[in-house]
């Protein structure tokens, strides 16, 4: 009986001392590199690395060494893109969430359902070291894998170079997105990777509503505005205060209110329209320009009362952004939610997944997200357009003339 005591207690000590043996050499490495960051940083004349930024880095690395067509990621492990702290930290924590997830069934979009990430500012150094263990688990078979051995699939391939470009350009503040991109073919490795870039773009916006991309790749791009519908205003659903152009998509006050017929479905309070159709499936996307001062958009549906001046909001039927006084941006959540001054855009695109329950809201100039609701739909919705402006125009465009695709074979982002 002793001897077996004697070899569990022996079998038990060797399992601690390998722990300790995987938990100690990362340390021992990151200690090195901290010197040898501080050492190049003060010839460099600039601030030195901390451990979450090196975790980055090597991270990056890593990452490269096994997916083809991921020559981005050398800008972040050659140090010409460094990412704040904070940002270090946030991004640690969402991929060792996303590790843990995988653990969990599946969502139906094949992305798993993440726990939320905390705020920076409540980031506490056990939360790091509990995510970098999980993710240094998850590097120690990716170091297994041969170098190059795993092909990203040509729609994150074109991605990850339009993001390269748009970085080098300026438009895309640092290589986040191909991080994320990188890493999530990593994780995954199935062979329908066509749609991982539109996947990516849907789980950002589920798990970030506020400003969840800061550069939407092109080729991304390209697939929302696919969506575009031609849509027109419903002059039966108009303020009888709004003066409607000719082609019904241009208005703004007026300073008469004009004698129309009240009908039930007309906003006779606030000076808001719809538009004369109605989605109930499918992908829809449209852009607006707007005034400087006071707009809304977003849908209305089919339900929901357009009477007297009763807040336009979420409990009230409406899905919407609004900007007051030129500097209140706003998702009219209940209570409202604020948003950034610098998310205030002077041209919205606005994205409607019905059957995926995504309302997106985006900088159309500036390639950004603004805001999205998540939400199950069930009824009619219908374009909603707001303006108290008396000057200028709130606009809706038409779609864009849609280029023909040269490609020789089916197009990936048809």
């Amino acid at each position: 009986m002793s001897t077996h005591k004697g070899r569990d207690s022996y079998y038990r000590t060797a399992k601690m001392m390998q722990c300790f043996h995987f938990m100690v050499e990362p340390a021992k490495n990151f200690t090195a590199k901290i010197k040898e960051s501080h050492k190049r940083a003060k010839n460099e004349k600039r601030e030195p690395l901390d451990e979450d930024q090196l975790f980055v880095v090597d991270l990056a690395r890593d990452l490269s060494r096994v997916c083809q067509r991921s020559a981005v990621l050398e800008h972040i492990w050659n140090l010409d893109d460094t990412w704040p702290t904070s940002l270090c930290g946030v991004f640690i924590l969402q991929w060792a969430s996303m590790l843990e997830s995988k653990k969990r069934p599946m969502q139906t979009d094949g992305w798993p359902e993440m726990d939320e990430v905390k705020q920076p500012d409540m980031i506490n150094e056990q939360d790091l070291l509990q995510a970098k263990t999980v993710i240094l688990n998850w590097i120690k078979d990716l170091r297994a894998q041969p170098e190059q051995s795993v092909w990203p699939g040509e729609p994150v391939a074109k991605v990850l170079e339009d993001l390269q470009s748009a970085w080098r350009w300026g438009r895309a503040p640092n290589l986040l997105a191909a991080m994320e991109l990188v890493f999530w073919t990593l994780i995954v490795q199935r062979p329908d990777k066509d749609t991982i870039p539109q996947q990516w773009l849907m789980w950002k916006q589920r798990t970030q509503k506020i400003g969840a991309i800061s550069y939407i790749p092109q080729p991304v791009w390209d697939w929302i505005s696919d969506a575009a519908v031609e849509v027109t205003l419903d002059l039966d659903t108009a303020n009888p205060d709004l003066l409607i152009s000719t082609d019904e998509k241009r208005m703004r006050c007026g300073f008469e209110r004009k004698d129309i017929p009240n009908y039930h479905q007309r906003f006779d309070g606030w000076w808001c329209a719809v538009g004369i159709e109605g989605f109930r499936s499918g992908r829809h996307y449209w852009e607006v320009e707007v005034g400087e001062r006071d707009w809304r958009l977003g849908v209305a549906k089919e339900s929901a009362l357009r009477k007297g001046f009763k807040s336009l909001n979420t409990d009230t039927g409406f899905l919407s952004l609004r900007l007051e006084r030129g500097t209140e941006l706003k998702a009219l959540t209940v209570p409202y939610t604020s948003l950034p001054p610098d998310l205030i855009p002077r041209k919205v695109g606005i994205y409607l997944d019905y059957d995926r329950g995504q309302l997106s809201f985006y900088d159309v100039d500036k390639h950004f997200h603004i805001y999205t609701y998540n939400e199950s739909f069930d009824d009619k919705l219908f374009p909603l357009f707001g303006t108290v402006e008396i000057i200028k125009d709130l606009v809706i465009n038409s779609p864009a003339a849609k280029t023909q695709c040269f490609c020789p074979t089916p197009c990936l982002w048809g």
